[in-house]
C-alpha cells in the first residue's frame, strides 16, 4: 500500500514539481536529480511510517532546501559585500531570509527567526487583496506557470502578472521590515 501511496504521489506532482525546480535551477539535469532526491525523501518518510499531512507543502518545502543545498555546493563563499548606496539591496534581503528560513543549520536561533519570518510571511498574504494572494501563491507555492493560473482564474495572462507583481513588491517591503528589525537598519 505505501509504494502504491508513493506512486501516486509521484504522479499527482512530479509534473508541477519539475517546473517549480526548473524556475530555480539552471540546468534540466540539476531540476531532474532534485526531484528525484525530494521524491527519495518522500519514500523513505513513507516507509519510516511517519505520515505527512501537508504533501503538498512538504514536497515543495523539500525541493527548495535542496535546491539551496545544490546552489551552497557549487558556489565559492562570496567575496564580503560592499553597500552601494544606489544599488537595490531587495534580493540580497530575501537571499538572506531565504537563506536563514531554508539553508541554516538547526538552532535554536534559527528555529527561532524561521517562525519568525513564517509569522511574517502569513501575515503579509493575509493583507493582501484575495487577486493578488491567489496569483502570488499559486504561481510560487503551487508552482503553476501564470499562464495556466490565467486559465484556471479565468484571468487575461497580463492581469495575473500584474496581480503577482504587485504581490511580490508588498511582499518584499514587508520582509524588509522584517530584515531591518533581525539585522538592523540596512
Amino acid at each position: 500500500m505505501k509504494n502504491n501511496t508513493v506512486a501516486q504521489t509521484f504522479a499527482a506532482y512530479r509534473d508541477r514539481l519539475l517546473r517549480f525546480i526548473q524556475a530555480r535551477t539552471k540546468r534540466l539535469e540539476d531540476a531532474e536529480d532534485i526531484l528525484q532526491e525530494v521524491f527519495y525523501q518522500y519514500a523513505r518518510m513513507n516507509d519510516l511510517a511517519r505520515p505527512i499531512e501537508q504533501t503538498a507543502a512538504w514536497l515543495y518545502r523539500v525541493a527548495r532546501n535542496n535546491i539551496i543545498d545544490r546552489r551552497k555546493k557549487k558556489t565559492p563563499a562570496p567575496p564580503p559585500i560592499q553597500r552601494d548606496e544606489d544599488a537595490d539591496e531587495d534580493g540580497d534581503i530575501l537571499d538572506d531570509i531565504a537563506d536563514i528560513a531554508y539553508g541554516a543549520p538547526r538552532t535554536p536561533e534559527t528555529e527561532h527567526l524561521r517562525a519568525l519570518i513564517f509569522q511574517e510571511i502569513d501575515a503579509a498574504l493575509a493583507e493582501l487583496p484575495a487577486e493578488q494572494r491567489i496569483a502570488f501563491e499559486l504561481t510560487q507555492i503551487a508552482g503553476l506557470t501564470v499562464k495556466e493560473v490565467a486559465r484556471y482564474t479565468h484571468t487575461p495572462i497580463n492581469t495575473v502578472l500584474s496581480r503577482k507583481h504587485y504581490a511580490v513588491k508588498r511582499l518584499r517591503a514587508r520582509l524588509a521590515r522584517l530584515y531591518g528589525d533581525i539585522v538592523g537598519p540596512v
